[in-house]
């Protein structure tokens, strides 16, 4: 598939939601910014901003990649890498951890997510 009208569609078709996520994610990211990094404010601004474009981005991704459109599974596959990295630098984990932790888990969902995107185009 090469023409942009074969893209898959969002269940919620006609409203332009992944869109929207990504705009207030830009103006709160800009918000962000200007409130001052210094402050708590600005800083939930811009990490809010930053995951509501995210969010936006994942779900054109995901969808594209599972209806066999376009091969994403290296960025699907940094999702649940960055989730547990995440987590292990909260609770405070060795830096060594982290890395190898979030290396590992990106591995073991890079192998799936090719597997399904070569299922999706056959």
């Amino acid at each position: 598939m090469t023409a942009s009208d074969d893209r898959p569609r969002a269940p919620w078709h006609p409203v332009p939601l992944a869109e929207l996520c990504v705009l207030v994610g830009i103006v709160l990211m800009v918000a962000g910014v200007i409130t001052g990094l210094g402050n708590d404010r600005g800083r939930l601004m811009l990490v809010a901003g930053m995951a509501l474009g995210s969010l936006g981005g994942l779900d054109t991704a995901a969808r594209e990649h599972f209806a066999g459109y376009s091969p994403h599974h290296t960025i699907l596959a940094g999702l649940p890498a960055v989730a547990a990295a995440a987590v292990l630098y909260f609770a405070r984990a060795p830096w060594i951890a982290v890395v190898l932790t979030g290396a590992a888990v990106f591995v073991a969902a890079l192998l799936p997510l090719r597997r399904a995107w070569r299922r999706a185009t056959q």
